[in-house]
């Protein structure tokens, strides 16, 4: 038997070989389109931020300036605390205590040295002041019998021995050393009975009363009453370590309270020896009239002191600052550079520092942001307006 080979060509089998081919060149087509396109776009993002970058660096940052103008400036010193009586006496229960039967005093009330605010329960006081007073009448009246006796004796020396004689005549003195001590008695039993009516020590107005009756009132332990003394309110003041050098004693202080219209007038009389060491503030102590109702104890309160005029320029506190070389401020040149010029402050105002030394009229002095800035670098003004256009966009 004899073999054939047949070898014929399909022509579908060839479209089909073609056909793939086809897409394989279409597919590494679209790949490598796709990667010129991603590189594209990071060159053109990378170029891009590569300029902003460079255009953030070169852009100088952006300050605001003031202008201070040399004059005579009223100086003065602020400072914050809390209205307070100047001597607060606590008063409470002088004696055994005891039971509280009466109130006679309510807080805001002016009272008189030795009115009466309160009165404790007088039963056993009086029973005890009531014994002691017949307790001495009935020896005093054994006192005058022993009395009677030994002088008796004294007269007729040839009837009665020396030994009865001298008998009547201790009788007679123990009788009056008796009679003493129950006088003394009676007084301690008088001056209980005072204790329990609770009076005011001196002149003054009832701050605060805890006193109700049928309270138990013990001595050392229960207040009473808060009064104070001769009506002295004072404002207890805390201010800042570097102006305490500015006060003195007498200086007038204009005091102000929230929501009180009027302005108080008192003057400082007493100034703290000491610093705190945490706070870095003294203590101010200033005398105000108790003429208004406002004047509360623990109302917070504000103060100015005027403590005198001086020669300089006001600007803002956030302008000055300090370092180990000493105090200073930033400047703006002529070719918008910054400059560190040396100042001294000579003391606070409303409106912020006063310089007395290192500034000059119509210089730009940088407000806020200083402590950012570098000597030397450039800097753009945001309201660099002339002086004069200054003064005719602020007059009336």
């Amino acid at each position: 038997m004899e073999n054939f080979s047949v070898s014929a060509s399909d022509p579908s089998d060839s479209a089909i070989g073609s056909n793939k081919h086809g897409v394989r060149r279409w597919l590494l087509a679209v790949v490598i389109g796709l990667a010129m396109v991603g590189a594209m776009g990071w060159w053109l993002i990378s170029r891009s931020n590569a300029s902003a970058a460079n255009k953030d660096a070169t852009t100088p940052p952006l300050v605001t300036v003031v202008r201070p103008k040399l004059g005579e400036i009223t100086a003065a010193v602020s400072l914050t605390g809390i209205i307070s009586a100047q001597n607060d006496m606590p008063i409470g229960v002088d004696g055994e205590g005891g039971r509280i039967a009466e109130v006679r005093a309510e807080a805001g009330d002016r009272v008189k040295k030795g009115q009466l605010l309160a009165r404790l329960d007088p039963f056993v006081a009086q029973s005890q002041g009531d014994a002691a007073a017949a307790s001495l009448e009935e020896l005093r009246a054994s006192a005058a019998v022993a009395q009677a006796e030994y002088s008796r004796a004294e007269r007729a020396r040839d009837v009665f021995s020396v030994e009865d004689a001298e008998r009547r005549h201790t009788t007679a003195l123990t009788a009056q050393a008796k009679v003493k001590l129950a006088e003394a008695q009676l007084n301690e039993a008088r001056t209980r009975l005072e204790r329990t009516n609770i009076v005011a020590p001196s002149d003054g107005v009832v701050l605060t009363r805890t006193a109700e009756v049928g309270q138990i009132a013990l001595p050392g332990t229960s207040v009473l009453f808060h009064l104070a003394k001769n009506a002295a309110i004072e404002m207890r003041g805390q201010v800042a370590e570097q102006d305490v050098t500015w006060l003195k004693v007498g200086q007038v202080v204009k005091v102000y309270l929230d929501g009180a219209p009027q302005t108080f007038i008192g003057h400082i009389w007493q100034i703290g020896a000491v610093i705190d060491p945490g706070t870095r503030q003294g203590s101010v102590r200033i005398a105000l009239p108790y003429a208004d109702q406002n004047l509360r104890p623990g109302a917070f309160a504000r103060a100015d002191v005027d403590v005198g005029t001086s020669k300089g320029a006001i600007v803002p506190q956030t302008a000055v600052l300090s370092d180990d070389a000493g105090t200073y401020a930033f400047i703006v040149d002529t070719e918008q550079r910054v400059v560190r010029r040396a100042v001294k402050v000579g003391g606070a105002h409303a409106e912020g520092l006063i310089v007395t030394a290192g500034l000059s009229d119509e210089l730009r002095v940088i407000a806020i942001a200083g402590a950012f800035l570098r000597a030397g670098e450039r800097v753009n003004v945001a309201n660099d307006v002339p002086v004069a256009m200054q003064a005719a966009t602020s007059a009336p």
